[in-house]
C-alpha cells in the first residue's frame, strides 16, 4: 500500500486523468489528506464511493497519533507519539514569554551514542517520514492553540534523533510546514540542529536553505569531544568549522552554538578558551549554555551556578555572544537530552490530549 500523501497535487491530478475522474477530484483529495485527514480513505465525504473504493485498494495515509501527554508545573507539555507501525517518538511544546516553540523528532531513537543524551542510550529504529514530522508539528500547534489560544511561533529540530541524517525528509516537512497550505511558518522561525555531519552541513549550503542552524558543540578539543560525542572521530573540529565556513557563504545565515556544561569536564577557564577559539573561526551569532539534565544511568553532572556564572561572564567579557538557556520540563523528562520514550502509562500526573 502506498502513501497517499506522497503523491503531489500535480501527481493527483495524473491519478485522477487516469481513473477518468475530473480534475477538480485532485484537489479535493489533496486538501482532505492535509487539513481534514482521519487517516481513512473512506471517511472522504465529499468524494463518491467508487472513487474512495479505489483509492482505498492502492493507498493508505499512516497518521501519526498522540499516546499521551505529560505537563510540567512550568507549562512544558510532552508528547508521547505513535507512528503507524507503533514505534513511538516524543515531542515537547515549550511556553515562553514571546514564544510557543515545538521541539520535534527527526527519528526513532539514534544512532551517534552521544555519552550524555538519553536519546543516544537507544537504536535507531528508522527515521521519520516526511508526513510524520508534519503530523508531529502540526498536533503541537493543535495543543499551543487549545492551551495557549495561539499558534506556535518557533520549531527546533532538537527532539529525539540526528536530522541530517534524514536529510530528504526533514527538508521536505519544512517545505511542507513553511508553503501556505502547511502552517505558513518563516523558514527564519526554525532551527535545525545535528551534531555535526560536516557532508550535510555542506548540502545544506548547496540547497541554500533558509532555516537556521545549530551545532551541538559541547566541547572544543577533539580529544574531549571525541570521548561524549562518537561523531566527532568522523568528522572532527576542523572539518565542522570548514564545513560552517562553507554554509555560511552559500546561505549567508549565521550558526548558533549549544554547549551543555558538564561539571569538572568542559566548564572550566580553559575550556571556555577554547570556545571562544571556535567562535571565532566561524561566523556564530550565538552560544547556548544550555543547563545539564540528569539522565539515569549517565555519569555527568550540572555545574555548580557560581561555577556556570563564571564561565558565561568569561564569554562575555572576551565579546562572545552568550547565555544561559534554562531548561523546561524536567520534572516530567522533557528538557534537553531527557527524551527516551518511557513508558508513561504509570505516571500519575499524566494525561491524554
Amino acid at each position: 500500500m502506498k502513501n497517499l500523501r506522497d503523491s503531489s497535487l500535480a501527481e493527483l491530478e495524473e491519478m485522477m486523468a487516469k481513473l477518468g475522474e475530473p480534475k477538480y477530484r485532485a484537489k479535493q483529495v489533496y486538501e482532505w489528506i492535509w487539513q481534514k485527514s482521519s487517516g481513512d480513505i473512506n471517511d472522504m465525504s465529499n468524494l463518491p464511493k467508487a472513487l474512495r473504493e479505489k483509492l482505498s485498494a492502492e493507498f493508505t495515509i499512516p497518521k501519526v497519533r498522540n499516546n499521551h501527554s505529560q505537563y510540567s508545573s512550568d507549562g512544558t507539555i510532552k508528547n508521547r507519539l505513535q507512528l503507524h507501525d507503533d514505534y513511538f517518538v516524543e515531542s515537547v511544546l515549550i511556553p515562553g514569554d514571546k514564544r510557543l516553540t515545538a521541539c520535534v523528532s527527526s527519528q526513532v531513537g539514534c544512532s551517534l551514542a552521544c555519552k550524555f543524551c538519553a536519546t543516544g542510550t537507544m537504536d535507531r529504529k528508522r527515521n521519520l517520514d516526511f508526513d510524520e514530522i508534519v503530523d508531529e508539528v502540526t498536533l503541537l500547534n493543535d495543543i499551543a492553540i487549545k492551551h495557549h489560544g495561539k499558534p506556535l511561533s518557533n520549531i527546533v529540530f532538537m527532539g529525539m534523533g540526528e536530522p541530517l541524517l534524514n536529510y530528504s525528509n526533514v527538508l521536505k516537512a519544512i517545505d511542507k510546514i513553511t508553503s501556505p497550505d502547511g502552517l505558513g511558518m518563516s523558514p527564519r522561525r526554525i532551527t535545525v540542529s545535528t551534531a555535526g555531519v560536516a557532508k550535510m552541513i555542506r548540502k545544506l549550503g548547496d540547497d541554500k536553505v533558509r532555516f537556521k542552524l545549530a551545532l551541538s558543540l559541547h566541547a572544543c578539543n577533539d580529544k574531549k569531544r571525541n570521548e561524549i560525542m562518537a561523531i566527532n572521530e568522523t568528522n572532527n573540529l576542523k572539518t565542522l568549522v570548514e564545513a560552517l565556513n562553507y554554509f555560511y557563504q552559500q546561505t549567508g545565515n549565521k550558526i548558533t552554538f549549544e554547549y551543555i556544561l558538564f561539571k569538572d569536564f568542559n566548564d572550566s577557564i580553559k575550556d571556555a578558551d577554547e570556545l571562544i577559539k571556535i567562535y571565532r573561526q566561524v561566523p556564530a551569532d550565538l552560544v547556548n549554555i544550555i543547563e545539564y539534565n540528569p539522565v539515569e544511568g549517565i555519569r555527568f553532572e550540572k555545574p555548580d551556578e557560581e561555577r556556570t556564572e563564571a564561565f558565561l561572564k568569561y564569554l562575555s567579557a572576551h565579546k562572545v555572544n552568550a547565555h544561559v538557556r534554562r531548561s523546561r520540563g524536567k520534572d516530567i523528562d522533557a528538557a534537553c537530552g531527557q527524551l527516551a520514550n518511557i513508558d508513561l502509562t504509570s505516571v500519575p500526573v499524566a494525561q491524554n490530549v
